[in-house]
Formats: C-alpha cells, structure tokens, sequence
C-alpha cells in the first residue's frame, strides 16, 4: 500500500483533507440545493491510472469538490444522488486537477490546503494577474499532470476560465497526444446560478445542479491539435453548436 504520491504528499493526510472539504461543500451540494449525478455507472470501468476528466467551468472550487464527489460515491455504489456522505469516511486517493498557480496562491491558507488534497498547480502561458501574456510554456509544469496521470485520474478544465464559451487550450490537446490517456467528458450545471465566482459564497437556493459524465471520447491520438481541442469543446458542450443552438448557415 502507497504512503505517499508522486508530489512527496501523504495519502493519509490527502484522504483526511478531502473529508473535511467535501464535509463542508456538501450541505451546499445536496442539502441548500439539489444535485443530481448522471452517467456514474461509466466510472466503475475505467482504469485506476492515466483517465483524464475534462469539464466545462463555472467556479473555482465548488465544481471541483462535485465532480470529486460525484466520482467518490460512484465508487462505493451510490447512483444519481449523493444522499449520506458516508463515501468521505475513506475517499480515493489518486484523484488529482489542475489548476492555476496563480488562482492556488490568491487566498491565503485555503488554497494551500487544497493543494495538498490533490490540486496540481500550473503556471498559465496566456494569462497572469488578469492580463492577457504570451510566453513559452514550462515543459517541467506539464510534467506534473503527466506525472499524475502515471498515478490516477486528473481533472482538468480545458478552458481555463470560469466564462462560458471561451476557447479551449490547445495545450490540453498536446498532453493527451503525449500521454494518449483515456478521456471523459462531464458536464456540469447550475453552480453559476447557485455560488460566487469562487464557488464559497452562497447566491440562491434550491437550484439543480447536475454533473454528467459521458461515455470516454473516440480520439485519434494522432490528429492535429485543433482537431483534438475541437472535439474536446464539443463533448463538453462549449462548442458553437451549443452557444448559438438555433443558427442555420446560410447556404450559397
């Protein structure tokens, strides 16, 4: 039995941190409001290494602690509800997401303690401080998630925003080249409806949140990036097809 992950953190102190939190987001998830879990069955088939979870996004924290919900009652069976959180008395411990280094290190000691319950930390190549940059990207950061895609099961959120329809990061793209990992696609929504931007604050109650896990994509590891974003973009249901769902091209 492993002690410790790839990053040198314990597993113990992982499984006892991620308790705590999902404790604390969970009245938000299913008792202040509704959420309903579509597509679990799907997770009970995957491999327990190199599945990478890519998702559209909403908020910073709060659509994090319910996919890693969603994922941990699968796991012990429950089905489109969360009903008792019994599944936080022992959760996984391989799960990881990616996140921005600069979103981890905004507020003090809570984003540190979500790092150690298995954020991995990445420095964007096109955005710091609420500015728009362009530099090379650090080949030492992609490792990381290629190091915990060798241990687990990652999420990621290809758009790296919280603002619907955005463009999807190539660089997603690049590491399921490189890696070649099996990808799900989930869905979720409502929490823009129901949290703050952080995803700590409550707005409205009673409001339907869904995650909805999809059947793994169909890629060709070999396709071109943009082939590969665009596909991703549409799973996801941030797509054009999605944003402007009565348009018609004209024809000529």
């Amino acid at each position: 039995m492993k002690l410790f992950d790839p990053f040198g953190n314990p597993l113990l102190i992982k499984r006892l941190l991620f308790g705590v939190f999902g404790s604390f987001f969970y009245i938000g998830l299913c008792v202040i409001n509704r959420l309903r879990i579509e597509g679990s069955d799907k997770l009970r088939q995957l491999p327990t290494q190199n599945v990478l979870f890519v998702s559209n996004h909403q908020t910073y924290y709060r659509d994090v602690m319910a996919i890693f919900h969603s994922i941990c009652a699968a796991k012990w069976g429950y089905g489109r509800r969360l009903w008792a959180p019994f599944y936080l008395l022992w959760t996984p411990a391989r799960l990881y997401y990616v996140a921005a280094t600069e979103t981890m290190k905004k507020s003090g000691i809570l984003p540190w303690l979500f790092s150690l319950a298995g954020a991995v930390t990445v420095k964007r190549s096109w955005r710091e401080a609420g500015h728009d940059v362009q530099r090379q990207v650090d080949v030492s950061e992609v490792g990381k998630i290629y190091k915990a895609l060798d241990f687990g099961w990652v999420l990621t959120f290809p758009q790296g925003t919280t603002k619907p329809y955005a463009e999807g990061r190539k660089g997603v793209a690049q590491i399921i080249k490189d890696q070649q990992p099996i990808v799900v696609p989930v869905v979720i929504n409502g929490f823009r409806r129901a949290f703050n931007k952080k995803g700590l604050l409550l707005k409205k109650r009673n409001v339907d949140l869904t995650v909805t896990f999809k059947d793994p994509l169909n890629l060709d590891y070999s396709a071109g990036k943009d082939q590969i974003i665009a596909q991703i973009m549409d799973a996801i249901e941030q797509s054009d097809r999605y944003r402007f769902p009565h348009y018609t091209p004209s024809l000529k």
